[in-house]
């Protein structure tokens, strides 16, 4: 299949309902209301594509950059391509995808780490996105005294972030508290020294979890170290 077909089934694959409800999370008007489920029998049929992955991410539809951000070769992303499709976004909508795929590619060290210091929104929101997943996808990819001086500086700076940097900063501090046992106790003093983390989530019943509450859920669920 070509970026032309996969849009065309994409399109006939949308519902009003879920293209409203995309809107609402930021994804612009150029939307279907696919659900994820019917984007992931795709992927699985594409498996990898990077070409592909560059042409649906053209089209501008937001659920054929999802299924680019799906397709794409990590391996193969330069600077270049990760900076052109934040700046084309909405990062908002994409975000949790692209974070995933900048975080397998070999942008994962000194780009997320620059990123995590930027002035902007978006750079820095797709920073501490892509440290989240390091961890989570491979917890000693990253050195308990490094996470331990990145939750230092979300305790200096989550409030004074920008909004969706604050959101992502707190799902690091999460990520640290559940998947660096040795830092847990820090984490969970440092979040509860934060207090309350205030996010705008537009017109979503979307809320910003808790750290404390959910960090100790987890580790009880999964069993953690």
């Amino acid at each position: 299949m070509n970026a032309r077909e996969i849009l065309v089934t994409l399109k006939k694959l949308g519902k009003p309902q879920t293209a409203a409800v995309y809107k609402r999370h930021g994804s612009g008007d150029n939307v279907f209301g696919v659900l994820t489920s019917e984007i992931a029998k795709l992927q699985k049929m594409i498996k990898v594509d990077h070409v592909l992955a560059g042409a649906l991410w053209k089209t501008g539809n937001a659920e054929a950059r999802i299924l680019a951000l799906q397709v794409a070769d990590p391996t193969k992303l330069t600077r270049a391509d990760a900076d052109g499709w934040i700046a084309d976004g909405p990062v908002r909508f994409v975000g949790c995808y692209l974070s995933l795929l900048l975080a397998r590619s070999p942008l994962n060290g000194a780009t997320m780490r620059a990123w995590m210091k930027a002035p902007d929104e978006s750079h820095r929101e797709m920073g501490y996105g892509m440290f989240s997943v390091r961890l989570k996808e491979n917890p000693d990819s990253i050195s308990d005294a490094d996470a331990e001086n990145v939750l230092l500086t979300i305790e200096k700076e989550i409030h004074r972030s920008p909004n969706w940097a604050r959101y992502a900063m707190n799902g690091a501090l999460i990520s640290i508290g559940i998947y660096k046992p040795a830092l847990r106790k820090q984490a969970l003093a440092a979040a509860r020294r934060i207090g309350k983390v205030e996010v705008d989530h537009g017109e979503t019943c979307c809320k910003t979890p808790d750290a404390v509450p959910y960090i100790e859920k987890a580790v009880q669920r999964k069993r953690c170290p």
